[in-house]
């Protein structure tokens, strides 16, 4: 399960940062395209999530913050796409999701489901 949450959210990331790069090249219908696959992947990281968070025996309170903070760059994710086709300003949330992506990816490879390479 944690392949598939890992492949997920990796896939979702590279179709995110593709969405992104085509919304500011003015391709509008490919962009649309890819923004409807990356919600797609939305849904099966919060799944396979879900699936990890429940297989969990003893869940310490950093799986609580990990989902949380996973919830919040997923969602970050959306709202920089959004606004991006929008032409609105996107800075700041870029600089937010850098920082809870980052935190993300800490707390998830050094939980104990994850790999250890912290």
């Amino acid at each position: 399960m944690t392949h598939m949450h890992i492949t997920a959210w990796l896939v979702a990331a590279i179709l995110f940062f593709v969405g992104a790069s085509m919304y500011k090249g003015n391709n509008a219908k490919g962009s649309k395209i890819v923004h409807m696959i990356v919600r797609l992947f939305y849904i099966l990281i919060i799944i396979s999530g879900i699936l990890l968070f429940t297989a969990a025996e003893n869940i310490p309170a950093a799986y609580n913050v990990k989902a949380l903070v996973g919830i919040i760059v997923i969602v970050l994710m959306e709202m920089i796409l959004v606004r991006s086709k929008k032409r609105k300003s996107t800075g700041a949330l870029w600089a937010v999701f850098a920082l809870a992506f980052v935190v993300v990816l800490y707390l998830g490879f050094s939980l104990p489901q994850g790999f250890d390479w912290f």
